[in-house]
């Protein structure tokens, strides 16, 4: 079976052409239809498969606090007051993620700018700080872990510091990857890839790729992997 469609696409490219209250609730049916009930349908399945990967991860088939973003917009404190995202995300958090900065694992659906991500974004200083901390003491470890992403297709991604953090050699070997702000991988999805029949066989595949860096951020911030 398929979960997202033309349809999916559609929908979205019309929400980002009519982002308003009164478009919105006049295709609140299309909106459940189209996105919402196969996006949850799409987690309840990957659940098992997301156990067998590891038992620490959650795939929540929630729309409020649960593993589907929503599709309202907060815009207290943005200049872009439209009120919906026109993307569809879906994250597969740490079951710890709401005591700790914890790695998961992230879908996103947009008009041809679909994408796979994994990781931590954004940090939390005392989460950062340990991440460098076990960067620093386990090079070998790190440098293994990249290597090992790298060659799945995966690529690191995210925003760095201009200077290396205080408290370390601007001359450090790791150094790039120790001025990371995000500890994050990713790769974009073609539209037909997403919505193919074996499409969670292939989202597995994205996750289990992911899993050096999940482990070794785990391990980073005291979660279990």
């Amino acid at each position: 079976m398929s979960w997202f469609d033309d349809e999916t696409y559609e929908y979205l490219a019309d929400l980002a052409d009519n982002n308003e209250r009164e478009w919105f609730n006049a295709n609140k049916k299309r909106y459940e239809g189209t996105i919402k009930e196969p996006a949850l349908q799409f987690i309840r399945d990957f659940g098992p498969r997301l156990a067998e990967l590891s038992p620490h991860f959650t795939a929540i088939p929630k729309a409020v606090g649960g593993s589907l973003f929503r599709i309202y917009r907060d815009t207290r404190f943005s200049k872009d007051k439209t009120p919906y995202k026109t993307h569809v995300g879906i994250h597969f958090r740490h079951a710890r993620a709401k005591d700790v900065h914890a790695p998961g694992f992230y879908l996103h659906l947009e008009p041809n700018a679909s994408m796979f991500g994994a990781g931590i974004w954004r940090p939390d200083a005392a989460s950062v700080k340990a991440i460098r901390a076990a960067i620093d003491s386990a090079p070998e470890e790190w440098l293994a872990m990249k290597e090992a992403v790298l060659a799945s297709g995966l690529a690191f991604g995210g925003e760095a510091l201009k200077r290396i953090p205080r408290g370390y050699d601007k001359e450090h070997p790791l150094a790039e990857d120790l001025k990371r702000k995000d500890f994050i991988v990713h790769t974009m999805i073609p539209e037909e890839v997403t919505m193919a029949d074996d499409f969670l066989d292939t989202f597995a595949g994205y996750c289990a790729a992911a899993m050096p860096l999940t482990a070794f951020l785990c391990s980073a911030v005291g979660v279990e992997s």
